[in-house]
């Protein structure tokens, strides 16, 4: 039998911790810039969902912003 804590498992521990704090990153900054511009900051958590996240980042694109429109 092999060893209670191999080098493989020292991968998977980095993997696990760092991975949430990479898939928060996006979330985090949308949050930012979608109550900047006027929208539902909540918007930010289907970055989390793949797929969703690319429809998302199009339709954000190329919608009017709330916040241009209050300014004029």
């Amino acid at each position: 039998m092999g060893e209670l804590f191999q080098p493989t498992h020292i991968i998977l521990i980095i993997f696990v911790l760092f991975i949430p704090v990479f898939a928060w990153l996006p979330v985090i900054c949308f949050w930012q810039i979608f109550k900047k511009s006027g929208f539902q900051p909540a918007l930010s958590f289907l970055f989390l969902i793949p797929l969703i996240n690319l429809v998302l980042l199009i339709w954000f694109a190329f919608s009017d912003w709330p916040a241009l429109k209050n300014k004029n």
